[in-house]
């Protein structure tokens, strides 16, 4: 059984920077294609980032296109978050997830990862 746990949310102000920091523990991690989502309070969870096993491809919601960079470690079994420029509407509970290796179509949706964490909260004020 995987188990993700994220870390390195809080509150922070409009401009500012967070790394998150996502810890995979339990089964393979360097295999898999990990992704981070966030869900807004009232709206759905929506797609934040996604990066490839080796690290060598990463893909970004147009939202946070060059504020965001998703980056991972495999000695550490960690995936990596970072967010900078936050705005208010980055507001959100961050999730980590690994993607089923299986499972085939747009790496953007939610539906084709199978282990997610707890989330992490990020709060911009402004």
């Amino acid at each position: 059984q995987l188990q993700l746990v994220e870390s390195g949310g809080g509150l922070v102000q409009a401009g500012d920077s967070l790394r998150l920091s996502c810890a995979a523990s339990g089964r393979t991690f360097s295999s898999y294609r990990m992704g981070w989502f966030r869900q807004a309070p009232g709206k759905e969870r929506e797609f934040v980032a996604t990066i490839n096993w080796s690290g060598g491809s990463t893909s970004y919601a147009d939202s946070v296109k060059g504020r965001f960079t998703i980056s991972r470690d495999n000695a550490k079994n960690t995936v990596y978050l970072q967010m900078n420029s936050l705005k208010v509407e980055d507001t959100a509970v961050y999730y980590c997830a690994r993607r089923n290796n299986i499972v085939g179509g747009d790496i953007s949706i939610e539906s084709g990862y199978d282990y997610w964490g707890q989330g992490t909260q990020v709060t911009v004020s402004s």
